[in-house]
């Protein structure tokens, strides 16, 4: 069976990440590349010019890390929220600049990761909201926007 580029399936958050996953700093947004260092910076939507697909909705990042990952250079990486409003996590933070947070609306993307001859099958992960979040990012479930 073959996915077409773009092809995100739901997944359950206690599936991805069993051991839970630890928010690194602030969940900033996501801006769209633009070569001109004069131009007002703009953030990127969740949308595919080339086949029309996509959320639309605002797209954000923040670093999170994976305890239950083996491989070192695995465990911390980039997810990325869709949702109108920076989701606002609501649990203490463990140490400075981290906190435990559950994701809601989890969708994972397979990609190719790395570099030359050290190229391996990995995962984009979307989210739609943090457990707990009263910011009004909370959003239906991604996958459900995305269907």
């Amino acid at each position: 069976m073959a996915f077409k580029r773009g092809n995100r399936f739901p997944v359950s958050h206690a599936e991805a990440f069993p051991m839970g996953l630890i928010l690194q700093g602030q969940i900033e947004p996501l801006i769209k590349y633009n070569p001109d260092r004069n131009a007002v910076p703009e953030q990127r939507r969740d949308y595919d010019p080339k086949t029309n697909e996509g959320t639309q909705l605002l797209m954000w990042r923040a670093t999170v890390t994976d305890p239950d990952e083996t491989k070192s250079k695995r465990a911390s990486f980039d997810l990325i929220f869709l949702a109108e409003h920076a989701p606002v996590p609501s649990t203490p933070e463990v140490l400075p600049g981290m906190r435990q947070i559950v994701l809601e609306g989890l969708m994972a993307e397979p990609k190719v990761m790395g570099q030359g001859e050290f190229k391996y099958l990995g995962y984009q992960f979307y989210a739609g909201g943090i457990e707990g979040d009263n910011s009004g990012a909370r959003n239906r479930s991604v996958a459900d926007k995305a269907a």
